[in-house]
């Protein structure tokens, strides 16, 4: 599903214009993003969590060459699905 097609299926749900569904989209996805940056996390009950996790610097492999190189330390964004959203795939 592509966001075109996420704001009209909320348009059609809630009864707001497809205007008014996308801002709406846009401030639930910056509302995410702004506290996964601050290093919160995010349950969303029924549905999910969103978090934030450390990964440690590492050695890793230039699959063309066999070099080995190094892989910075960073952070990356973690979903874990609710049992809801789990029954509801299976």
């Amino acid at each position: 599903m592509k966001k075109v097609e996420l704001v009209e299926a909320v348009a059609e749900q809630t009864g707001l214009t497809k205007a008014d569904a996308t801002r709406a989209i846009d401030a639930t996805f910056a509302s995410i993003t702004e506290a996964l940056a601050k290093g919160d996390k995010v349950p969303l009950v029924g549905f999910g969590t969103f978090a934030v996790s450390k990964r440690e610097a590492r050695e890793g492999r230039n699959p063309r060459t066999g070099e080995t190189v190094q892989i910075a330390a960073r952070n990356a964004v973690s979903f874990k699905a609710g049992s809801a959203l789990k029954d509801a795939v299976n």
